[in-house]
């Protein structure tokens, strides 16, 4: 007998959160466009990217082609991934599209090629990675890749990869190829911006640890740091002898003084660090440390 989970629906202090956000993160992926990219004819990728050169060459305005060419892709979302993300999705567009529309005229921040790239990359990807981490998206190429890749022996990002690689080529061929370069500059820029947005700068990390003396490990670490740990029973595959296994989870910055706790008790230990993109439940919170 299958026991059925009812979802909860949002709270209204929740829902507000998540509308306001997400109208944030569109506004500033509309002011990374329209008052950094577009003017220096540099694309961003995906949909928009598509976008931004109908646009050049027909004349009507960014945002229409933003809307029309994502329409799809709503339903799409509302069919694969369920009606809250559609809906999100949909506010999301509308708001970036209305927002292209209404800064197209506006003056722009900057002329400079370069200080264009990197901070229209830096605020497009604040915008998007706003936006992902309250649940919609600003763009319907990731669809699309998530779609194909049931049917084509490509991972998503290679297929998102593939089509930007298109997009770049047929602008090196619009606005020429050393504008088709600073476009890949700031979709990197972007890009790593997301990243940033969406995991945040206090970044977790999982950390296993093999020593005979994990316990003294252990307890520095619970002392030191105010993390934690997990004490697993492992077994030497080539030696047969059972092990001790420390697990923990700290943040990026409390790295080092791990390694050092570490180096200080068994240089010899074993340590694996590797990144976690989000830590839920458990004992998480730092201990208070006296």
């Amino acid at each position: 007998m299958i026991n059925h989970v009812q979802h909860k629906a949002l709270t209204k202090s929740k829902l507000a959160k998540r509308i306001i956000f997400i109208i944030i993160g569109a506004m500033l992926m509309g002011i990374g466009i329209e008052e950094f990219l577009v003017p220096n004819n540099i694309l961003d990728g995906g949909i928009v990217g598509i976008s931004i050169i109908l646009s050049h060459l027909t004349g009507v305005k960014l945002g229409v082609f933003i809307f029309l060419l994502n329409i799809p892709f709503f339903y799409i979302g509302y069919k694969q991934i369920g009606k809250t993300f559609a809906l999100s999705t949909l506010l999301g567009i509308a708001v970036l599209s209305v927002t292209t529309i209404l800064l197209h005229d506006v003056p722009v921040f900057t002329e400079d090629l370069l200080l264009a790239t990197v901070f229209g990359g830096i605020v497009l990807g604040t915008g998007v990675g706003i936006v992902i981490r309250y649940g919609g998206s600003l763009d319907g190429t990731e669809i699309m890749a998530i779609l194909a890749n049931k049917k084509l022996p490509f991972s998503v990002g290679e297929i998102i990869m593939f089509f930007n690689v298109f997009i770049f080529g047929t602008a090196g061929f619009v606005f020429g190829w050393d504008r088709a370069m600073y476009s890949i500059l700031a979709y990197f820029i972007a890009f790593k911006t997301i990243d940033i947005v969406i995991t945040g700068l206090d970044e977790s990390k999982s950390a296993w640890i093999i020593s005979e003396y994990h316990k003294e490990i252990g307890d520095a670490i619970l002392a030191r740091l105010g993390r934690g740990v997990t004490y697993l029973n492992g077994e030497g595959a080539f030696t047969g002898d059972n092990k001790k296994v420390i697990f923990c989870v700290i943040t990026r910055l409390e790295e080092a003084k791990l390694k050092s706790i570490i180096e200080e008790l068994d240089p010899g230990a074993f340590l694996a660090v590797s990144n976690i993109a989000e830590v839920r439940g458990g004992r998480f919170k730092k201990r208070n440390i006296h």
